[in-house]
């Protein structure tokens, strides 16, 4: 839907469900620091983190994301990313916890799946915690079906082997500024074919980069001469925990060793951060991966289901 909005009547409340437009961004933002409130726990997004997220490149924030609100304020949103060279359009939703069970999810889809469908996507795409039983009965009843199982998995920093996270440490070094487009072709190169991974673009990674809490020196790279042959991208989650938040190794040195090495550079960079605990996400049909990650102490800490819906 883009411009106008519809009026949804319930029982004894109205709701708006219309486009949002950046005078929001105040009651935008205090609908993710309310649920925060509500629900502590989680990896709430900040206000920066907030606003940073509208402004990605090839994203609309007033034609991609839907708001739903009341006499009070904004009480949800739906949000569409496209990922338009592999067909899909990924969904994230959020309900106020005090106005849940009321549809609203439901309303918010159409206009998110005609979005979808505007923006060339053949699929719909969607995660949540395995624990969410709620929100998968849901959306089971909305023609979503489960294509993927992801694994969350977690490191204490204390149980790392020091000397040989230190050592490939010492073999790796740090992103500099001017080699965006060498990283994003080693990306690019590295996830090719993988499920889910849709292929980056020079303005996107730099993009991604300049965002706050990120540089280039928290991506570390394995060097063959003049080329990337591999890297592990690092991030923060909260205060307490650092994130590995991709790795990848170019086809041509695959088998090498040069994951594991990149993934120990990573986590030593994040331990001298003083992170306590690192965590990453990873498809659970990559068996080499989960392989790698718990041979360095990885443990499974929860598990992400993706789930799908055709775009028609």
């Amino acid at each position: 839907m883009s411009g106008g909005h519809t009026l949804v009547t319930m029982t004894d409340s109205a709701y708006i469900i219309r486009n949002y437009k950046p005078s929001d961004f105040a009651r935008y933002s205090r609908l993710y620091q309310e649920t925060a409130r509500i629900e502590p726990g989680e990896h709430w997004p900040s206000p920066q983190k907030l606003r940073e997220g509208l402004g990605y490149p090839n994203y609309s924030s007033e034609r991609d994301l839907f708001i739903v609100e009341t006499a009070t304020g904004i009480v949800g949103c739906m949000n569409v990313v496209s990922e338009h060279q592999i067909g899909r359009g990924i969904l994230n939703c959020l309900i106020h916890p005090e106005h849940r069970r009321q549809g609203l999810a439901s309303k918010l889809l159409v206009h998110a799946l005609r979005r979808a469908k505007e923006l060339g996507a053949a699929a719909a795409q969607i995660s949540m915690r395995q624990g969410d039983s709620a929100a998968q009965n849901a959306l089971s009843k909305l023609g979503f079906s489960l294509v993927r199982h992801f694994r969350q998995m977690k490191v204490n920093m204390a149980d790392l082997n020091e000397h040989e996270t230190s050592q490939a440490f010492l073999r790796c070094c740090h992103l500099q500024s001017g080699e965006e487009a060498s990283l994003t072709k080693v990306q690019n190169r590295s996830f090719a074919g993988s499920w889910g991974y849709h292929p980056n673009t020079v303005e996107e990674i730099t993009y991604r980069l300049g965002l706050s809490r990120c540089s280039a020196d928290d991506v570390v790279l394995a060097n063959d001469g003049n080329r990337i042959s591999g890297y592990c991208w690092t991030n923060i989650t909260s205060e307490s925990e650092g994130q590995i938040y991709m790795i990848g190794v170019d086809p041509d040195y695959q088998g090498q060793g040069i994951g594991r090495r990149v993934l120990l550079a990573g986590l030593s960079h994040l331990k001298s951060k003083c992170f306590p605990v690192a965590e990453l996400t990873v498809d659970s049909q990559n068996k080499v991966a989960c392989t790698l990650y718990e041979s360095t102490g990885f443990k499974v800490h929860d598990d992400i289901l993706w789930y799908e819906k055709a775009v028609s």
